[in-house]
C-alpha cells in the first residue's frame, strides 16, 4: 500500500498524457523543427521510427500502462471528465481506433515525416537553412 496521497498519483496520470500528447505531435511534426536545430534530428529520427514501429506492428507504448498504473494507484478506475481526460485523451486513446486505422497512421506519420526531410535534406544541400 502507496503511503503517497492519491492526487498525486493522479496528477502523475495527466503529466503522462501530456507527455504522451507532446511525443505524438513531435513524432509527426518535429521534422519541421529541423530547419531551426538541425541536430535535433538525432531526437527526433528515433522517435519517428518508434512511433512507426508502435503503430505498425501493433505494439503498445510504454507510457500507456504507465498511466493506467499511476491512476490505478490514485484511486481511479477510468478517466473523468476534466480538461487532459475529456480533450486530450481522445486524440491519444480513439474510440474507433483498429489496426487498420494504426496502419493508416502509421503510413501517415512516415510520409510527413519523409516529406519534411526531403525539404529539409534539399535546402541544406542548396544552401538555403
Amino acid at each position: 500500500m502507496s503511503t503517497l496521497p492519491p492526487s498525486l498519483y493522479a496528477g502523475a496520470a495527466a503529466a503522462v498524457v501530456l507527455l504522451h500528447l507532446a511525443f505524438i505531435a513531435f513524432a509527426v511534426v518535429g521534422a519541421g523543427l529541423l530547419w531551426r536545430w538541425p541536430r535535433l534530428v538525432w531526437i527526433h529520427l528515433p522517435a519517428v521510427l518508434w512511433a512507426a514501429y508502435v503503430e505498425l506492428w501493433g505494439q503498445g507504448c510504454p507510457l500507456t500502462p504507465l498511466e493506467n498504473r499511476l491512476r490505478r494507484l490514485g484511486g481511479g478506475q477510468g478517466y473523468g471528465s476534466d480538461f487532459i481526460e475529456h480533450y486530450l485523451l481522445p486524440l491519444i486513446y480513439p474510440a474507433a481506433l483498429t489496426r487498420e486505422l494504426q496502419i493508416v497512421l502509421g503510413v501517415t506519420v512516415a510520409l510527413i515525416n519523409l516529406g519534411l526531410y526531403a525539404a529539409w535534406l534539399f535546402t541544406r544541400r542548396h544552401g538555403r537553412h
